[in-house]
């Protein structure tokens, strides 16, 4: 289980030798503890990237894809270790970490190794005497934010596009769940990928994302998380004049009007809500129900809801592990708590599981 910062191809301490404590979130064991990132690191990962930006930019795009395809079968071939290692790091259940997370992770780098020489400029009719034409280029050090909640996944989302255009990565995993991406980290040594070209340094928002997003050698930075935090990262970066893409949180709605197949509704507002323990930007967390139907709809759903497995999240049969963190769960609780003084009906749960084996 590799704990140390991904820099320039090797795995290597934090400058001030400050580490994070990893939590399994099963049963608050110790999982690892991992170097911390400053901005001394950051600073360290942005120069190893730029150094590593020219080869990586004139390397064939036919090769760079086939380093991609070559990660993706070696991500694949090493599915249960890293399930595993995302399960405990998460506490998604190995069922989806070992059947979707990890799966998802390797097509999506093997999308985007297909990808990689498909990248086609273009030539602009003008007049007799002139050539114009458009070609794309790398942008160069991208840096890269990620949250918690699917932090394997977000590896193949953020690094899989940015390494297939030809530009270097400095990514930063959340302090919470750093173990996948460092093994990811390992398996790029294992395949051949050039050093400095992903740069691995988990650490906090505060210290090492505001140092990523305020970098001046870093040329665009990926966020994603809340929109109070992304709206803090478009207003620092305009410093620097990086570009910036923003994936942020929501609040996406179920709609079931009174002709909707309730069976089919019922399913898939369950899947909306409790997939990864209702921890994705894309959760259902609004429902609205037409009143015809309401009381049949709250009645299968509630029965639903009954009969989902909660368990320790390494048992194949478990459908709904715990939450990420104890911040996490003890702030889900705090918004059961308003629903109630607003006025709220608790029809199954509203509480933490008192069972000691959960």
């Amino acid at each position: 289980m590799q704990t140390k910062l991904f820099i320039g191809g090797e795995f290597v301490d934090a400058a001030d030798g400050a580490t994070i404590d990893v939590l399994d979130p099963h049963d608050g064991s110790l999982l690892a503890q991992v170097a911390e990132a400053k901005a001394a690191d950051v600073d360290r990962a942005v120069s190893a990237a730029t150094a590593a930006k020219a080869g990586w930019a004139r390397m064939a795009a036919a090769d760079r894809g086939r380093l991609l395809l070559r990660l993706a079968d070696a991500i694949e071939a090493d599915t249960e270790n890293l399930a595993m290692l995302e399960t405990r790091d998460t506490g998604h259940p190995i069922r989806d970490t070992r059947n979707l997370d990890v799966p998802r992770t390797a097509a999506t780098f093997r999308y985007f190794g297909g990808m990689a020489d498909k990248f086609q400029g273009s030539v602009i009719p003008v007049e007799a005497g002139f050539l114009d034409y458009v070609t794309p280029e790398p942008l160069g050090v991208v840096g890269q934010i990620v949250p918690w909640n699917f932090p394997v996944m977000f590896c193949s989302w953020k690094m899989g596009p940015a390494l297939a255009a030809g530009n270097t990565v400095v990514m930063k995993p959340a302090e919470l769940t750093p173990m996948s991406a460092l093994r990811i980290a390992e398996l790029m040594n294992e395949v051949g990928f050039p050093a400095g070209v992903v740069n691995i340094i988990p650490g906090y928002g505060a210290t090492a994302g505001q140092r990523i997003v305020e970098h001046p050698g870093i040329a665009k930075v990926s966020f994603t998380g809340s929109s109070a935090v992304g709206k803090g990262v478009a207003r620092q970066a305009a410093d620097t004049l990086k570009q910036v893409h923003l994936e942020l949180g929501g609040k996406g709605a179920n709609i079931v009007f009174s002709d909707a197949n309730l069976i089919a509704a019922v399913n898939g507002t369950a899947f909306g809500i409790f997939h990864n323990q209702g921890q994705a930007c894309i959760a259902a967390s609004r429902l609205i129900i037409h009143e015809s139907v309401a009381e049949e709809f709250l009645e299968r759903f509630t029965a639903l809801a009954r009969s989902i497995k909660v368990g320790d999240p390494k048992d194949p049969t478990t459908e709904m592990g715990p939450l990420t963190s104890v911040m996490h769960r003890d702030r889900v609780l705090s918004y059961i708590d308003i629903a109630i003084e607003e006025g709220g009906e608790i029809l199954s749960g509203g509480k933490a599981p008192s069972d000691p084996a959960l």
